[in-house]
């Protein structure tokens, strides 16, 4: 005896000389379909992290033979003012001196 929700199938209701028990039926195309939306979330996804991910700051980094570093594909930092930025308004409420090495 079949048992319906609607339009589909849900299970049925199966008799024997021991009694009546409740057959669960499996909805194949449900699954599938389920399987095949979540692939191709998960495709556009990846494309759209892909396609969104920014080019890095620096091309590469490598040691020298010294120790240095060299930083390919980067322009020139800016030159630094002569004059000391303003400091922050923590360093001023707590009265904190710069740490400045002298020779």
């Amino acid at each position: 005896m079949p048992i319906r929700h609607g339009r589909r199938t849900v299970g049925a209701y199966v008799m024997t000389p021991q009694g009546v028990r409740f057959q669960p039926a499996t909805d194949v195309t449900r699954i599938v379909v389920t399987a095949v939306t979540t692939v191709a979330l998960t495709v556009v996804t990846i494309a759209i992290a892909v396609a969104v991910r920014r080019p890095p700051a620096i091309r590469s980094v490598t040691m020298g033979p010294g120790g240095w570093v060299s930083l390919k594909g980067t322009a020139l930092p800016p030159m630094r003012d002569s004059v000391a930025p303003s400091r922050p308004w923590w360093a001023r409420s707590l009265r904190a001196r710069r740490l400045v090495v002298e020779r």
